[in-house]
């Protein structure tokens, strides 16, 4: 599975960015897909992920109520709709995504930057 991502740029804080992430190749094998971030100087955190069946979402504390985390099954692509963007939001951002029947994220695309300035 190859997966890329797309969407990120320089926003003000308050503004508003949407992240794509694509996904290729054996994409039946996929059990879940999510985004990771990580800020300069700091480890990778979850952020979100969404199980690709039945679409359940799962949320970091620090992006509830601002990011949502959608799917489109027939294009293979998970979105990241970033809301009430804060420059604590400011990271690299990568997808991810999960084989079946394993909680490991075994696929990573490479990452995109998102910088909100205050």
């Amino acid at each position: 599975v190859q997966l890329q991502a797309s969407g990120g740029g320089l926003v003000q804080a308050g503004g508003s960015l949407r992240l794509s992430c694509a996904a290729s190749g054996r994409t039946s094998s996929i059990n879940a897909m999510g985004w990771f971030r990580q800020a300069p100087g700091k480890e990778r955190e979850f952020v979100t992920h969404i199980t690709w069946s039945a679409g359940s979402t799962f949320y970091a504390d620090s992006v509830k109520g601002r990011f949502t985390i959608s799917r489109d099954k027939a294009e293979n692509t998970v979105y990241l709709q970033m809301d009430s963007l804060k420059p604590e939001d400011t990271a690299v951002y990568h997808c991810a995504a999960q084989r079946r029947f394993s909680t490991q994220w075994h696929y990573w695309g490479q990452g995109t930057l998102v910088t909100v300035s205050s």
